[in-house]
C-alpha cells in the first residue's frame, strides 16, 4: 500500500468509516505497528485495543501489557499475569 493510499485510509478512519478502521487495524497488526494500534484504540476502537493486547502478548511486551492493564484492560492484565506468573 502506498503512502498516499495509507493517508487516504487514515482520513476515512478519522471520519468514522468502520471499514477503514478495520483495514487500518489489520495493516497495523501485520506491520506490528504499536503506535497506529494505540492511536486507534485511543480513538475508541475496542478491536484495535484487542489487537494491541494480542500483539503485545506475542512479543512478550510487558511494558505495553502493563500500560493497558493499568488503563483497565482486563485481557491485558490476564495475559500479563500469565507471562509473569
Amino acid at each position: 500500500m502506498s503512502d498516499s493510499d495509507l493517508s487516504a485510509l487514515r482520513e476515512r478512519a478519522a471520519r468514522g468509516d468502520n471499514d477503514a478502521i478495520g483495514e487500518l487495524i489489520e495493516l497495523a497488526a501485520e506491520r506490528e505497528d504499536f503506535d497506529e494500534l494505540r492511536q486507534l484504540a485511543d480513538g475508541g476502537s475496542r478491536d484495535a485495543e484487542d489487537q494491541l493486547v494480542e500483539l503485545a502478548a506475542e512479543k512478550e511486551d510487558l511494558d505495553e501489557l502493563r500500560r493497558l492493564a493499568s488503563a483497565g484492560n482486563t485481557d491485558a492484565a490476564e495475559v500479563l499475569a500469565e507471562l509473569t506468573g
